[in-house]
């Protein structure tokens, strides 16, 4: 490995505006440290945070702006420390791509929710102070902690959504005990996160009856009537969010008179990310996908919108970034 190896001029696709327009872009990424891995990007998720920081919505979006957070590839080269990764090997990239590596959380494999905040694989600050740039683009330099491996039987382009869609889901439902059968579920917006709910709650051998619910997983962004939701949960039950609706609003009694709670849930760690990728490459669990090329993604993004897709774009990355 030669150290400019990573340094290449890498081709992307970038928004420059609030306009959230994509088009092509030519960018340089960081020179492969001792514990970095350069990865060939062949396929990368399509995820709402892509509508989300194109667009500026949360009013502090950097652009140029290169998005995608659902990456998956094949390693190019590997610094001299790495050790779980060679040449060839089958990879994928998350939602972040550093963390402080000191805190109780980063210890515990709990990355995501590092005490000086994890480092966006987007639009977040790298170890060299550039901007952090997506997955819309041709290679990507990481470090190995940050990294999974895909199971060699797994197709890449189906493992894309799980880094995002699946370990989103995966997360509070591992965390609830939601993997025992007979426990039932509910699950509120069937998109991208919501489907992958779906197939894990088959595969832990859930059920769904009304007014009977362990867990309700919550992956809508829109506002929803949280009383009448919270009513159809037993008493102890859980109706945890991972999407981000405007407000939360509910009676305390609905709460109090049946011991029932909200909770929370962003992504998950390392250690619990290559678990749910190996679980379902084991269990032959395949996110719904429509394969896309890059010159498709403006339209993805608007079909996203509007939930015109079951249930996740997936672009070539290899086959259509020239």
């Amino acid at each position: 490995m030669t150290s400019d190896a990573g340094n290449e001029n890498c081709l992307g696709w970038a928004a420059r505006d609030p306009s959230g327009f994509l088009s092509p872009y030519k960018f340089n990424r960081r020179d492969v440290g001792v514990d970095d891995i350069s990865i060939t990007i062949t396929h990368c998720g399509v995820c709402y945070a892509d509508v989300a920081w194109t667009r500026n919505v949360l009013a502090h979006s950097k652009y140029p702006l290169v998005p995608g957070h659902e990456i998956v590839g094949i390693v190019k080269c590997v610094g001299s420390n790495v050790q779980r990764f060679k040449t060839g090997d089958h990879i994928g990239v998350g939602t972040y791509v550093n963390s402080c590596r000191e805190c109780e959380y980063c210890d515990d494999g709990l990355e995501v929710q590092c005490s000086k905040g994890a480092v966006f694989t987007f639009d977040g600050i790298d170890t060299d102070g550039t901007v952090t740039k997506g997955g819309y683009s041709s290679h990507i330099v990481v470090h190995e902690r940050y990294c999974y491996k895909i199971p060699e039987n797994y197709p890449l382009a189906s493992a894309a959504p799980l880094l995002c869609a699946g370990i989103t889901v995966w997360t509070p439902m591992m965390g609830h005990k939601m993997n025992q059968p007979g426990k039932s579920l509910g699950v509120i917006g069937l998109g991208g996160l919501g489907h992958m709910a779906v197939k894990f709650g088959k595969s832990f051998g859930l059920k769904a009856m009304e007014k009977s619910l362990d867990f309700i997983i919550n992956t809508a962004s829109g506002d929803i009537p949280f009383d009448q939701y919270l009513s159809l949960l037993k008493s102890g039950g859980v109706l945890s969010l991972v999407g981000f609706p405007s407000e939360v609003k509910f009676h305390p009694a609905s709460l109090n008179r049946g011991m029932k709670s909200i909770s929370g849930s962003l992504t998950g760690g390392t250690k619990q990310t290559q678990e749910m990728l190996d679980y379902c490459a084991n269990h032959e669990i395949y996110p719904n996908i429509e394969i896309v090329p890059i010159q498709y993604a403006n339209e993805a993004l608007e079909r996203l919108i509007k939930k015109d897709v079951k249930y996740r774009f997936v672009i070539d990355i290899a086959n259509s970034l020239k």
